[in-house]
């Protein structure tokens, strides 16, 4: 997945014309605190609700202003890996995109990258959950799936997390079956370590509720 597809269409970038006051409201309206300030369809920077307020001055133009405008942005090309790192690295709640000429193209906001990992994660496909725990040299995805395989099953999504300070991670896998009993007991035989396990009703139903929420939140 590239930038250019989680380019939102509801983001309305800013314009040095605009006030203070009109930044503000738009922020209140998408539900973001950082906007893109274009000239041109050139990207000058983006501006965070604090610049505003220490302003003072919300009825001038934002030109009128010294603002500290970061320039964050990612190329149109560029991998959602990319964009997530910068958003997380940054705190940003949207983050511009531009062409290999820096022409702006669009943002791309918190609410689209929850529901492409909402996607990736198959939060709406049936199956079941285990989570294992090995030493991080003990992983193999192609033995994970030889195992999930063996038992007529699939895996939907996988992920990692390094546990802190630790040799050791966590590897959760979604499968394309509510009845796990057998798939558990083919990793007991190889001595893997199930940390947990949950079935499509006990999970699943907690995962979309708690996704839900959330966009929920977004949206207020």
């Amino acid at each position: 997945m590239l930038a250019r597809s989680l380019i939102s269409d509801l983001i309305v970038p800013l314009r040095t014309s605009d006030t203070g006051l009109q930044a503000l409201n738009l922020m209140e309206e998408f539900k973001v605190s950082h906007l893109p300030i274009v000239n041109n369809n050139d990207l000058l920077g983006l501006v965070t609700e604090t610049d505003i307020f220490e302003t003072n001055t919300f009825e001038e133009p934002l030109g009128n202003h010294n603002l500290s405008l970061i320039k964050p942005y990612v190329y149109d090309y560029q991998h959602v890996y990319d964009v997530i790192r910068i958003v997380y690295e940054q705190k940003l709640t949207l983050i511009p995109v531009v062409d290999e000429k820096h022409t702006y193209l669009g943002s791309i906001t918190l609410n689209c990258l929850v529901k492409y990992f909402a996607r990736l994660a198959a939060v709406d496909n049936p199956g079941g959950i285990i989570v294992l725990e090995m030493g991080i040299r003990d992983y193999s995805l192609s033995e994970i799936a030889r195992h999930v395989e063996s038992n007529d099953a699939n895996i939907l999504s996988l992920y990692i997390v390094t546990l802190p300070d630790s040799t050791r991670m966590e590897v959760t896998i979604k499968i394309d079956r509510m009845d796990i009993a057998g798939i558990i007991q083919t990793f007991n035989r190889f001595n893997y370590t199930i940390k947990a396990s949950f079935f499509e009703d006990d999970f699943d139903d907690t995962l979309r509720d708690r996704y839900d929420s959330f966009m929920r939140f977004l949206n207020t």
